[in-house]
């Protein structure tokens, strides 16, 4: 996690405390409420993939993906290598601000939800404040990863100029596809069955 994302992060922490400390001195006997977790973190990371996982493979000649790393949400560390090592991976390159991206969003999260066994998706977003990218991710029901890109190191390793932008990686790390400029849901499904789902 970066300096700069970790300092605003505890103070949204110190924020919300504060509100839930007032809220509980203030009377009415309940217990107060506690602190939703925070969205993108490591709860939303997948667990080992199905035994019975069947995928297409890439074809040969491919380059490799960018294996880098970055921290969640939270400030758990991933390595996108991990992921793609048991499961084709759909990085979704967007910001809160972006338009485009929120319109798209909640049909992506959809998406994700429909194939979580199956296939990885992983948020990555730069620039953007900590409890507006919370809001985004509750609102649009995103229940993926999401990588916290302060500097944009993985944005520029995977050439993005600007959000949105998705890319598909098959397992094992060959990069397959991207869309500068983002993808609407049903495109990026049909792509999926063509090049990653078996069966």
């Amino acid at each position: 996690m970066t300096r700069t994302y970790a300092a605003r992060l505890a103070a949204v922490v110190l924020a919300l405390s504060v509100t839930l400390s007032s809220a509980a001195c203030s009377g009415g006997g309940d217990t107060p409420a506690r602190p939703e977790p925070v969205a993108g973190g490591a709860a939303a990371l997948p667990g080992p993939a199905p035994a019975d996982l069947a995928v297409r493979p890439a074809p040969s000649g491919l380059p490799g993906a960018p294996a880098v790393t970055g921290a969640l949400t939270d400030g758990s560390g991933v390595a996108f290598a991990d992921l793609w090592a048991e499961r084709p991976v759909v990085l979704t390159f967007f910001s809160s601000w972006c338009t485009l991206c929120a319109q798209r969003q909640d049909a992506l999260s959809e998406l994700a939800r429909t194939h979580r066994d199956t296939v990885v998706f992983v948020g990555v977003v730069t620039e953007d404040e900590p409890q507006n990218l919370q809001q985004y991710l509750r609102e649009h029901r995103v229940e993926y990863p999401v990588v916290v890109d302060d500097d944009g190191t993985i944005g520029r390793s995977y050439a993005v100029r600007e959000p949105p932008t998705v890319v598909l990686i098959a397992k094992g790390g060959a990069l397959l596809r991207g869309w500068p400029g983002g993808v609407d849901a049903a495109a990026l499904d049909s792509k999926l069955r063509e090049l990653v789902l078996a069966g």
